[in-house]
């Protein structure tokens, strides 16, 4: 069973139910361990052979993954920067589902997709097409150098991508280990019907606009204050970068036509897909529907403080 990170205790109007706190996600990733090159002794973050209790320079410090106990394969920097899925800036759409069929802890970030260069009538398009069919797009994309599994998904008059967490990210129900009494509990029909009454009597609108961060209004004041009493430092701001220019629109039409007759399953293929160039030829290869490209090797429980994440 997971770690408890926290207990207390969920209360609405007297009612009062104990209860721990506990992950329904993890994250995964490759960690990498610091070796010293020349005897494959473990390096801490400050360059301090752990065996020798020495310092060390840079240039002899390797990454490794322990593959069984005390043995490791070390892998070069540029094994790792090949090993780092191409930036295409493009949200690949591998498959469309319906909404509901995604639980609510497979989504991670939101972010707003926003029509670039001539691109609103095709962006109308996928939009209300989501919003009359009840699906979503299944998507690939890689942001800051990291694949992605992402939905596409109408919000109103615009369109989202979720960032989801992977399979293995989310443990299962049954990782709680939930005693019977929990799950197969026999209720009343009174006690049932006093809890709806109670859930009623407390429903209201939606309205997040209610509810404040008390630590953020209280940090702002601090800030408000002290800068009355002109502490405040001066700090030169970085350049922003140039903005990356999205690819040509050409005829929709056209576009829907050739994606249609590319695949018995209306999945577009190479060149095919709406929004895209003119000028592409083939597409990438489509990434696995169910789990990334490759297995990746991971630690059951990284050492605290010793670890360093790849990239």
């Amino acid at each position: 069973m997971p770690r408890v990170i926290w207990k207390g205790a969920v209360s609405f109007g007297l009612v009062h139910i104990p209860v721990s706190l506990v992950p329904a996600t993890t994250r995964k990733g490759i960690d990498f361990d610091w070796l010293d090159k020349r005897s494959m002794d473990p390096v801490g973050y400050k360059r301090v052979n752990k065996i020798t209790g020495k310092e060390i320079e840079k240039e002899n410090i390797v990454k490794g993954i322990e593959y069984e106990k005390g043995r490791y394969v070390v892998i070069s920097e540029e094994e790792i920067r090949a090993a780092h899925p191409k930036a295409t800036q493009t949200v690949d759409i591998i498959a469309f589902v319906d909404a509901e069929t995604i639980p609510f802890l497979y989504i991670d970030t939101p972010y707003y997709l926003t029509p670039d260069r001539r691109g609103e009538k095709v962006y109308a398009l996928l939009r209300e097409t989501l919003e009359s069919t009840g699906k979503v797009g299944l998507a690939n994309v890689v942001l800051r150098s990291k694949q992605h599994l992402a939905v596409v998904m109408p919000l109103g008059p615009a369109l989202v991508l979720n960032t989801l967490r992977w399979a293995d990210e989310v443990r299962g129900v049954e990782a709680i280990d939930l005693k019977d009494e929990a799950v197969n509990a026999k209720l009343a029909e009174r006690e049932l019907d006093m809890a709806r009454r109670l859930v009623e009597d407390m429903s209201e609108e939606w309205n997040p606009e209610q509810y404040r961060d008390s630590f953020e209004e209280q940090i702002m004041a601090l800030v408000e204050r002290k800068a009355t009493e002109g502490k405040i430092e001066s700090v030169r701001a970085a350049e922003e970068p140039d903005e990356r220019r999205s690819a040509d629109v050409i005829d929709l039409t056209e576009l829907l036509k050739r994606s249609l007759g590319g695949s018995g399953k209306g999945a577009g293929k190479a060149g095919d897909k709406a929004g895209g160039s003119s000028r592409a030829k083939t597409a990438p290869k489509e990434e696995s529907k169910s789990k990334p490209a490759a297995k990746r090797t991971r630690k059951a429980a990284p050492a605290k403080g010793e670890k360093k994440k790849a990239g």
